[in-house]
């Protein structure tokens, strides 16, 4: 008698793509979160997830959808996220960099790039994201940053960072953007509380290498 293979349990079929993309353009906002969400982990969706984004206004289902997109974190995902920090909405601009934040080693390349983008809204979201890089990796690109920065908002959004990540590396930096800035006491005021905070944390540099 021949041995019948009994199906395999536990494991969840592809959701057929047509069926999907019907369900995420479905009137009812509980059936475009849960299309959204049987596309998280699977790779291959992230131009269907960036266009549905792009016409959707229910935030639970936004989340569902960048969610997806992390979930896949391929390069591919990260720059169909990556459009949405210009979005003129702030809900698109908060889960996509919500959704950037939970994939620091994927964004790393495209950090620099960022902090030199024309746009400084786009320079100082960027500030923020790379709070959630390696520390060592984050001082060098915002005191990079702030050595050639002529915008005191992105200044600020930087200094901001550097005081809980800088060490005495970013003192230079931060002595010269104060000096660079000096009429601006909001800007002079929170370069003193960074410099003072890296003074107290003894967050000295470290030794070079003998």
């Amino acid at each position: 008698m021949p041995l019948i293979r009994k199906p395999q349990t536990g494991t969840v079929a592809s959701p057929a793509i047509q069926d999907v993309r019907a369900a995420l353009n479905a009137s009812s906002a509980d059936e475009r979160w849960s299309a959204a969400r049987q596309l998280a982990g699977q790779p291959g969706h992230d131009a269907l997830l960036a266009e549905t984004l792009m016409r959707e206004s229910d935030p639970r289902v936004r989340e569902a959808l960048f969610t997806a997109l992390a979930r896949d974190g391929s390069e591919q995902a990260v720059a169909a996220i990556l459009p949405f920090i210009r979005s003129s909405d702030a809900g698109l601009r908060t889960g996509a960099l919500d959704a950037l934040a939970t994939l620091p080693q994927a964004i790393a390349i495209h950090i620099e790039t960022l902090l030199a983008d024309d746009d400084p809204d786009v320079r100082i979201l960027s500030c923020d994201l790379v709070r959630h890089l390696p520390t060592a990796d984050a001082a060098l690109h915002l005191t990079r940053l702030l050595a050639r920065e002529t915008t005191v908002n992105v200044c600020a959004a930087a200094v901001e960072v550097l005081s809980e990540v800088g060490d005495a590396r970013a003192l230079p930096a931060l002595h010269a953007c104060a000096a660079r800035f000096a009429e601006d006491s909001f800007l002079v005021f929170a370069i003193e509380l960074a410099v003072r905070r890296i003074g107290e944390t003894g967050a000295s540099a470290p030794p070079a290498p003998a």
